[in-house]
């Protein structure tokens, strides 16, 4: 073992239990992560030429969280489980056996958003850039719930706040889930909030969003601990890395069309309004 760092003391992944009903830090995270997001959600729609109503906000938090939960599991298991599912197709169902992922969830909840700007006549961008600022919050909360389960450590390191965590053997590791949680959770709640607040033209807070995210966890691979089952590719790259290229590249082309392009927005916005 080595000298001088904290070793991670196994909390108890239980946060309530009350009788026979057990609930886990993680869903206590994401419980406290929709929570936020349905305050916010209402405080915005209740302000002035907000164009929203709170049964909207009900609505798209509910097509919202059918979306990272589908999407999340079939990306988990596509991306990261593929041989499992081969081996065992009800595989994809067991949720309960855990396994999500945030890419997976990402297309489910810009499906959901699709679906739902078709059906109450909003442009994809208008919902989008409304639910965008939203979303960091559950995500830091997420990584703080990884941290308590000691799960998803980073890799091994001599660096001074290495931590031990003693599922993955007895050498410190960077804490990498709190290292997510300090860019995904608060330096990009901070940054899409004030572009928000700014208002920042139709598609920026969205491309931010993707930009941003995919740029933090493309740096933070780097000291995360592969998935045994995959490894790297080209001896470099996670899959957490080669699925986040595209969200940087689609952010920084919603970015430059945001200012330099505006009139693809605008006329997205009256081809939807004169349906």
């Amino acid at each position: 073992m080595s000298e001088g760092h904290w070793v991670f003391p196994g909390f108890d992944p239980i946060a309530i239990q009350i009788g026979p009903l057990a609930v886990h830090w993680y869903g206590l995270m994401y419980l406290l992560g929709f929570v936020f997001a349905w305050l916010v959600a209402n405080w915005r729609a209740a302000q002035p030429g907000s164009g929203w109503t709170k049964d909207q906000v009900s609505d798209v938090l509910f097509y919202g969280f059918l979306g990272v939960i589908i999407g999340g599991r079939l990306g988990y298991v596509f991306f990261y489980q593929f041989d499992a599912f081969l081996d065992d197709p009800l595989y994809l169902i067991k949720i309960w056996t855990g396994g999500m992922s945030f890419h997976g969830g990402l297309i489910g909840v810009i499906t959901a958003l699709w679906l739902f700007a078709r059906k109450q006549r909003k442009t994809f961008f208008a919902v989008s850039d409304f639910i965008a600022p939203l979303i960091p919050f559950g995500l830091g909360a997420g990584r703080i719930g990884n941290f308590i389960n000691g799960e998803l450590w980073g890799r091994v390191t001599d660096v001074s706040w290495g931590i031990i965590f003693p599922a993955a053997g007895m050498l410190p590791r960077h804490a990498s889930q709190l290292y997510q949680f300090a860019l995904e959770g608060v330096v990009l709640l901070i940054i899409l909030n004030v572009a928000w607040l700014l208002r920042a033209p139709r598609g920026a807070v969205s491309g931010l969003f993707l930009l941003c995210y995919g740029l933090f966890r493309f740096m933070v691979e780097f000291v995360r601990e592969p998935d045994a089952q995959l490894g790297l590719y080209l001896n470099m790259f996670s899959m957490g890395q080669l699925l986040s290229m595209p969200m940087m590249l689609a952010g920084g082309i919603m970015l430059w069309a945001a200012f330099c392009r505006p009139q693809w927005y605008t006329r997205n916005d009256l081809l939807t309004e004169n349906k």
